[in-house]
Order: structure tokens, then C-alpha cells, then sequence
């Protein structure tokens, strides 16, 4: 079975690395190159200014090229992790494999270049003679002592970062778990002894990072292949590890165990023993890190010592120390304040970012990445997850103030803040377009209630808006299985502590609610036992309740069942005083803008007065997010070319947006197409009433806004803000099963959002 697993493991990687295409890079063009004019622009004669430029003040080539978000990956494949010396050429997949983290964790281009060399000497020679490609340098996979080497000559020469990630990269990590790890165990790194496996380049850089933290010289004991590293020793040394020779009588990794509070393992599978372990200090920190096979496995150490603290380097054990969470992020500190080199100083903030946001609530994407895995700083949680995406914002802003301070950047950021927001903005897609709806929302504070209150997603969202936000979330579900779910997700907020709680089962106002709702549902064929039933079972008619009673300002609901289900109690409770629901608006982001799409959810077959007035919410919506509304009439005509159904719709609901002034822009009827590619729109209808591409597509039924939505959401790369219930002066909004807890957050905001600040 084992065997068949691993063939087909094996045929899965050989296959991905395969198809559709060979490799896992290629090049894109960021400019257009469609006509005669982009090619004299991009090459000759265009070229020739920027390259003036670039002659003239060398640091514009930051400005005019990609210098300034490019980092080459460099190695000669003579230490490829786990598979030793195996050349250049078959280290490729690995380095193209590195180049793909750094664009996928930080939006930092990447080439991998592998190189036939062995000699350090020759290729520091060679990495040195690419500065005028790069922003910087990361070394890879070469051996020591000749990594050593080859950085020291490419620090000294190159005014550009140069980084061996096998070495600072691991250290970085290391530190951070350890940092951690430490706080767990209630020791200091002052206090700690150390013994060390393994005398490589990332085993030393660890133990130079660690003094660095505050460990003393003489508690460390490292210990090689050969044994201990002491005093007059000659076999198998280097100037590197002389450094941390012990004037000994010991000789071996058993004889100097007893009593250490830290293992560190950089060697081979197997070399602690779990009598060693037993002899460790209370409360004892093993870090076995070698791959694949640790140095211990965390059961084998957990049998002597059930409380001590793990950490591996493989992904199917808790603690992974992997370089991902630091090399992505402190080259993107670096590159945006135009680093000359990473010093301690960058280091130790990289260390202090990743420690920290550990200690912090884990956020709604890492724990849906890691679903069944518990991510509560811990024993078993001491470093975050690659796939957290607040690393960017944390990390490499803390690098780049580094930089700053200590002197070694070109480039100055005056606003911190906005660079968080920048940075966070690249992996949250949604935050830089919702940003003025957040900076509105915190202009006052909103109750607003949760319908589904027992779901991961809302407990997740209630708990970003309190840290984020000035509204005040109230949750309808049980107590019990509200404060287990928060505790099991690792969340700090509990029921009446830090939000008010509705409980259906047993709530004192739960008479009022039903005789509220009986009062309003009397004459519609509800009598008080169904009342009753209602305000003991449906969620959503309780939180609509609570909005007519003014006990909330808005609800949310939707996380589960039909749109149109929730869309009936909202109404029977909140259409009145002349709010009626109008239309469902979804915000599309995508990766060249924003589009939003209506009406998804509400009108099947809307009438052209219902049209006009999906027209009019959505302007006055999309306004909201800073933006001038350009709305398409979307139908199966063009500019009255055939009498469909959809067409006389839109024509009717075009004369009656006509019939009155309007602050914003909007034609029609019109196919997809030419709404959103203005010269083919020009040859079927010139001279139309906006240029350019329509930023709001309104449609004649729900079908084909629902499939469009769909379309871009999951073959579009979209992601969805939304859907926007119009016309209930922002009571209520209905979301769908779909929804994140980012999502539930972004309605919150919209939701937290008095509707007389956007007309």
C-alpha cells in the first residue's frame, strides 16, 4: 500500500511539474504591445529615453524597469536541501519553486538562475557581475563553508541586499519559534543552555542569530558528525564552528545532553535519543529539524517528556520551521525602501514580527487553510502559518522601519500606516476598495446583529470588528456553543464579555419579540403560536426584530440556506416606512478593477421601473467606495437593434432614468461586450454618453447577473464584496453561504455605515 502511495505521489509531483506547461514560471508583459505605437514605446526609439535616464541617474532604473521587484534566486546546486550535491541543472525545479514563494507570498518577481560552478571564489565572481539586473540577491542551496564565502564577497561588493536564506532565512524562523517557545516554557534566552547537531551553514547561522537574542556564548555546546566541537579539536573543522568550541573534557552529543534547555537540530534523522531527552532540563524545547526524517520524532520525545516543546521541520507536525515565513517578506522590506543590504537589525524585527503575530488571535484565512488544525499560541502553535496573509503587512513593515532606522535605505516611507494598508491590500484583495467605507463606518459606532451568531465565520468577523472597528456586534445564538467555538478557534472574545448575546432558546425579551412580530404579522396569517415558533427557530426574523424594535442598528444574515428566504422575513419586518428591497449590488473584484454586478438576487424579472431603480441604488452604492458610477443597461439588443423581452425592458427603465436629472452616468441597451470595450461600443452606437469601460453592469433578469457573478467569481479569479442589499436604508444586509469571515468583516463595514452619509 505504502508503495503504491508513494508511486503515486511521486507521478502527482512529476505531473504538476509537467503539465500544462513545463516548469512553474513564465514571463508576462506589464505594458500593452498591440499596435505600432506600443512597439515604439517599449523598444526602439521609445526605449532610447529611459535608457538616457537610467545613464543619467542610475537610480531611476528603479523607476523605469523592474529592477526595483526583482530578485534573483542564484545557486550551483551543491547542498539542494534533502538531496545533497546534485549540480545546477537539477536544482532548477527547486529554485523555480523558490521563485514562485516569493511571487505568490509577496508580489516580488523573481528569475532563478542556476549556475555550473563550483568554485566560491568564481561564483561570487559571477553573482557580483548581476547587480545591474537585480534589486537583490538570495543565495541558495550552496554548501558550506563555501556559502560563507560567496555571501561575504557579495556583501562587501554589491550595494544591493544579498541574503542566503539557508542560513539567515532558517535562523530568522528559528528565532522566532524559539522566542516563543521560551515564553511557553517560562525561561529567558540568558538563562538557557544549548546543545546543537550539526555545524552547517544553517546551524551556525542559528547559533550567531540566537547570541544575537541574548543567548551567552558559553551555554552553547555544538556538537557534528565527529562529536563534540571543543578546544584544540582539528578533524573536520571550520573557522565557523572554532567559534563555539567548549574547553571540554566531553565528547559527545549524550555526554553534554543532561540538563539542556534547548536542542537544536540542523543534522540527520535519528541522532537524539529519547534517554537523551530524559535528561534534558524541565520542561525541555526540542527543535529536530532535519528533512525528511527529524532528529527525533515528536512521539518518540513526547513518550519520555509528555510536556516538551516540538518543533520540525516537516509541514504534518505541528511548529513547521519553514523559511517561507520570513524570506518573502523581509526581501519586500527591503526592496520597497531600496535596501543597500539586510542587516541584524532587519533580521531581529523580522523575528519580532513572526514571534508576535503567534502570540496574536490567528486570523480567519490561515485557519481556513489549516481546517482541523488548532492554531492557538501554544505548545503546539509557537510560529505562524505560511498562508497567514497578515505576515506581509507585519513582517515586511517591520523590516522596512528597520531599514530606515539604522540607515541602510535609499528610499523613505513617511506614512507607516499606508504602507501596511498597501502591503496588506495585496493579499487582502477587498481592503484597499473598502478602505473609505471603513474610514465612513469609524465615524460612528453602529450596533449591528448577527442572524447565524454560531458560525466560525461571524465569531471570526464579530472579533476583527472589535479590534478593528467602533461597532458593536450582537450574535443570536447559544451560549454554551458560542464560547466553545470561540475557545476551539483560539479567539479571545466570549459571550457578555465582549458582545451581547441573544439567546433563542432562553431570552428574557423573548416575549416582546413575539408579540412584535405577531403585531406586525396579524393581519398576514400568523397567529401567537406561530409567532411564538418564529421568535424560538428563525434566526433571521429575530435579528430583523431587533432592527425594528431599535435595538440593533443593521443585521446580517445568510451564511446559510436561500437568499430569497432570508430576503421574505427582512421584509415582512423592515419594508416599511417606504424601504423596500430593490436590488442585490456585487462588487467584483478583479485583477484589472473593480465591476459590479446587478441585480443578482432579488427581482427574477425585473419590470423597468424596478431597472431604474436598481440603477439609482447602485449609483448611489458604488459612490460609496470613492468611485464615479459609468452604469450599462445590459440586454439581448443593442441601441433598439431587435425587440426582445430583455430589450423593451431596459428601453423602458432607460426613459424613465431619463425623465428626470441624474449625478451619474449610465446608457444602454447594450450587450456585455460593448459595455465594458469602448471602440466597439463607438462603431455600433458613436457618440454614447461616457467614454471608457462601464464600471456597473445592470441586467434585465437575475440569471444572467447571477451567471456573470458566478462566472468571474470562479473562473474570473473575482473576489466578491457583497451582494448589497438596496432599499432598506442599509437595515439589513443578506449575504450568501459563499461568504468568508473577510467577506462577513467587509458587510460589516458597509453594514456600520449610517445610510444618510451616502444619500
Amino acid at each position: 500500500m505504502d508503495d503504491t502511495r508513494n508511486d503515486n505521489q511521486r507521478q502527482a509531483a512529476l505531473d504538476y511539474h509537467e503539465f500544462p506547461k513545463p516548469g512553474k514560471l513564465e514571463i508576462r508583459a506589464t505594458k500593452p504591445l498591440a499596435n505600432g505605437r506600443d512597439l515604439a514605446l517599449a523598444y526602439s526609439p521609445g526605449v532610447a529615453e529611459a535608457c538616457l535616464e537610467i545613464k543619467a541617474d542610475p537610480a531611476t532604473a528603479t523607476r523605469y524597469t523592474s529592477k526595483g521587484n526583482l530578485v534573483a534566486v542564484i545557486t550551483n546546486g551543491t547542498a539542494v536541501l534533502g538531496l545533497g550535491n546534485i549540480g545546477a541543472l537539477a536544482s532548477k525545479p527547486v529554485m523555480e519553486g523558490k521563485a514562485v514563494l516569493f511571487k505568490k507570498f509577496a508580489n516580488i518577481d523573481c528569475f532563478d538562475i542556476e549556475v555550473n560552478e563550483p568554485d566560491p571564489y568564481k561564483l561570487a565572481e559571477i553573482v557580483c557581475a548581476l547587480e545591474p539586473t537585480f534589486g537583490a540577491v538570495n543565495l541558495e542551496d550552496i554548501k558550506a563553508p563555501d556559502c560563507f564565502i560567496v555571501e561575504e564577497i557579495c556583501r562587501q561588493r554589491m550595494n544591493i541586499p544579498v541574503f542566503h536564506d539557508d542560513q539567515h532565512g532558517t535562523a530568522i524562523v528559528v528565532g522566532a519559534a524559539a522566542t516563543n517557545a521560551l515564553i511557553v516554557a517560562g525561561k529567558k534566552f540568558e538563562d538557557i543552555k544549548i546543545v546543537s547537531t550539526g555545524g552547517g551553514a544553517a546551524g551556525i547561522a542559528c547559533l550567531n542569530m540566537l547570541l544575537k537574542l541574548g543567548v551567552k556564548r558559553e551555554n552553547v555546546w555544538l556538537c557534528d558528525i565527529k562529536g563534540l566541537v571543543y578546544e584544540g579539536r582539528t578533524e573536520d573543522m571550520t573557522p565557523q564552528k572554532a567559534e563555539y568550541a567548549q574547553k571540554s573534557d566531553l565528547r559527545t552529543l549524550a555526554d553534554v545532553i543532561g540538563g539542556a534547555d534547548l536542542f537544536l537540530g540542523l543534522s540527520g534523522p535519528g541522532v537524539l535519543k529519547p534517554d537523551m531527552v530524559a535528561r534534558m532540563a524541565k520542561r525541555p524545547i526540542v527543535f529536530a529539524l532535519a528533512n525528511p526524517s527529524p532528529e527525533i520524532s515528536p512521539a518518540d520525545a513526547r513518550a519520555v517528556v509528555p510536556d516538551v516543546i516540538m518543533a520540525t521541520g516537516r509541514s504534518d507536525f505541528p511548529n513547521q520551521v519553514n523559511n517561507v515565513l520570513c524570506f518573502p517578506f523581509i526581501f519586500r522590506g527591503a526592496l520597497d525602501v531600496g535596501a543597500t543590504t539586510i542587516n541584524d537589525e532587519m533580521k531581529i524585527a523580522c523575528i519580532e514580527g513572526i514571534a508576535a503575530l503567534a502570540r496574536a488571535t490567528t486570523s480567519a484565512e490561515a485557519a481556513a487553510a489549516y481546517q482541523g488544525e488548532q492554531l492557538t499560541f501554544g505548545a503546539e502553535y509557537l510560529i505562524p502559518k505560511p498562508f497567514d496573509p497578515r505576515l506581509i503587512g507585519i513582517v515586511a513593515g517591520a523590516v522596512a522601519r528597520a531599514a530606515i532606522e539604522t540607515g541602510v535605505a535609499t528610499k523613505k516611507i513617511d506614512d507607516f500606516d499606508a504602507y501596511k494598508r498597501k502591503l496588506d491590500g495585496s493579499v487582502f484583495r477587498s481592503a484597499l476598495i473598502m478602505r473609505p467605507v471603513f474610514q465612513v463606518a469609524a465615524t460612528v459606532t453602529r450596533r449591528i446583529v448577527f442572524a447565524e451568531g454560531e458560525d466560525e465565520r461571524v465569531l471570526r468577523a464579530a472579533n476583527a470588528m472589535i479590534e478593528e472597528t467602533t461597532d458593536k456586534p450582537i450574535l443570536i445564538g447559544r451560549p454554551d456553543v458560542i464560547a466553545n467555538r470561540c475557545e476551539r478557534a483560539g479567539l479571545p472574545i466570549r459571550p457578555g464579555r465582549d458582545f451581547d448575546l441573544v439567546n433563542p432558546e432562553n431570552d428574557p425579551r423573548y416575549r416582546d419579540y413575539w408579540e412584535t412580530y405577531h403585531t406586525l404579522m396579524a393581519r398576514k396569517g400568523v397567529s401567537p403560536d406561530i409567532a411564538r415558533a418564529v421568535m424560538r427557530t428563525n434566526t433571521t426574523a429575530i435579528a430583523a426584530v431587533m432592527v425594528h424594535r431599535d435595538e440593533a442598528d443593521s443585521m446580517i444574515c445568510g451564511t446559510f440556506g436561500q437568499y430569497l428566504w432570508h430576503l421574505n422575513y427582512v421584509n415582512q419586518v423592515l419594508a416599511t416606512d417606504g424601504r423596500h428591497a430593490i436590488g442585490a449590488l456585487s462588487l467584483m473584484i478583479l485583477e484589472d478593477g473593480p465591476l459590479f454586478i446587478a441585480d443578482t438576487h432579488v427581482h427574477t424579472e425585473p419590470t423597468p421601473a424596478q431597472i431604474a431603480e436598481s440603477v439609482i441604488g447602485a449609483a448611489r452604492h458604488v459612490k460609496r467606495f470613492g468611485m464615479t458610477p459609468k452604469i450599462a443597461l445590459c440586454a439581448g439588443s443593442q441601441f433598439g437593434n431587435l425587440d426582445s423581452d430583455t430589450g423593451r425592458r431596459m428601453r423602458g427603465a432607460l426613459a424613465i432614468l431619463d425623465s428626470a436629472p441624474r449625478d451619474f452616468l449610465y446608457e444602454g441597451e447594450m450587450h456585455t461586450d460593448a459595455a465594458l470595450d469602448q471602440s466597439l461600443r463607438d462603431r455600433i452606437f458613436p457618440g454614447g454618453r461616457y467614454d471608457g469601460a462601464a464600471n456597473v453592469l445592470v441586467f434585465a433578469n437575475t440569471d444572467a447577473a447571477g451567471g456573470v457573478r458566478n462566472i468571474l467569481k470562479m473562473r474570473g479569479g473575482g473576489l466578491e464584496v457583497g451582494p448589497i442589499l438596496m432599499g432598506m436604508g442599509n437595515k439589513a444586509q443578506i449575504v450568501t453561504p459563499s461568504i468568508t469571515a473577510r467577506g462577513l468583516l467587509n458587510m460589516s463595514a458597509l453594514a456600520g455605515t449610517p445610510v444618510a452619509t451616502y444619500g
